[in-house]
């Protein structure tokens, strides 16, 4: 059992350190230097990973799987909402630390950071189908499918924290050096990428 946990935590690490939509909300809410903000992102995408892997303990992984119409109804969902993020960033300005009324206006943003972060991977088809292909892999019949599922979102919940952190932290790092006409441009090129994920999931198609 746990070298099966080890080999999991491994596996999921080489996928969790690929760039997403949440990673790059993760640096985008580290250059505004507020910690409100980036924890919030990162507890949303935590939460994101309890409800993608719950789900799929219960089987819509494996319904998603076989139903084209539910599939293409997430995927939709999945590139509007991708768009909107991008949309929404390109258009944003960098946050200082000297802005007024900022408690108010933090944690508004603090809010909107972790819906951000949670939506953009739960509307993801991919998210679900991978998990749903992924963790089944891992599970032996001879243990509790419970805690088995328990401990991989445990370990998925952790890793995810830990990358994001990271990539939260080169955001943070980066804004002590860069003008906001430079972070304007940075979140726009995050915006760009934005945009080129949500073109591959729309032209993303399941291979039976």
């Amino acid at each position: 059992m746990i070298n099966t946990l080890i080999l999991y935590g491994v596996s999921s690490l080489a996928v969790t350190v690929i760039p997403g939509p949440t990673m790059l909300l993760a640096l985008s809410n580290g250059t505004t230097k507020n910690k409100k903000i980036i924890l919030m992102g990162i507890l949303g995408a935590a939460c994101s990973d309890f409800l993608l892997i719950g789900l799929v303990a219960f089987g819509l992984g494996a319904i998603m799987a076989t139903s084209e119409i539910l599939f293409s109804t997430i995927k939709v969902i999945g590139v509007i909402y991708l768009f909107w993020l991008a949309y929404n960033l390109w258009q944003s300005t960098p946050l200082t630390l000297q802005v007024e009324n900022r408690n108010n206006k933090n944690s508004i943003n603090a809010k909107g950071a972790f819906y951000k972060s949670l939506f953009a991977a739960l509307s993801n088809p991919k998210g679900l189908l991978f998990f749903g292909a992924f963790l089944p892999q891992f599970i032996n019949t001879s243990y509790s499918q419970v805690q088995q599922y328990a401990s991989f979102i445990l370990i998925t919940i952790v890793l995810d924290m830990i990358i994001m952190g990271c990539y939260a932290t080169a955001g943070f790092q980066i804004s002590r050096y860069l003008s906001e006409v430079k972070l304007k441009i940075m979140n726009r090129l995050c915006s760009l990428i934005l945009v080129f994920m949500a073109s591959g999931l729309a032209l993303y198609r399941r291979i039976n």
